[in-house]
């Protein structure tokens, strides 16, 4: 694999593969949990790594995009131009009412491109719509199936139909 950009490197294409293969590093260390998928995300801007987190990785609760986007100021200007990798496709409803929904903090925090691996299956919920409303909301969203494998491998303990 290769080294992650230093900063001041000139960074034209993003490398998806890359970073989400390193989200997949990252899903490999949630906690397993009988009644949640094991998530890894990883905050871009520039072609740099600004922000990681997995799920359950400080509270058992916790998404992997919250994870990631709680260790950012919610002001930070790099939002504005970064992209969310995410091993699965962002939550749209939570069974906890007083979290948000990770679509919702993606579109508030202003992250104008999203790539995931996998959409979410009916495990949990029956219609994940996470990627149409980012869309929806003018996000660019990419798929990355051919690695929709490996980021499903931790989760493997879980009806995923």
């Amino acid at each position: 694999m290769r080294q992650q950009p230093k900063e001041g490197d000139t960074v034209t294409e993003p490398d998806h593969r890359y970073w989400m293969n390193r989200a997949i590093e990252l899903a490999r260390l949630c906690p397993v949990a009988a009644g949640a998928f094991s998530v890894g995300a990883v905050i871009v801007a520039d072609g740099v790594e600004i922000a990681t987190g997995y799920s359950r990785e400080s509270d058992p609760k916790e998404h992997a995009e919250e994870a990631a986007l709680g260790k950012l100021d919610p002001a930070d200007p790099r939002l504005a131009r970064a992209t969310l990798y995410s091993t699965l496709e962002p939550c749209s409803e939570r069974g906890t009412k007083d979290r948000l929904p990770c679509t919702d903090r993606v579109l508030r925090a202003g992250i104008p491109m999203v790539v995931i691996a996998w959409r979410e299956p009916s495990t949990f919920v029956v219609n994940c719509v996470g990627v149409e409303r980012l869309r929806q909301a003018g996000v660019t969203v990419v798929e990355l199936p051919d690695l929709a494998e490996a980021a499903m491998s931790m989760n493997r303990h879980l009806d995923l139909s």
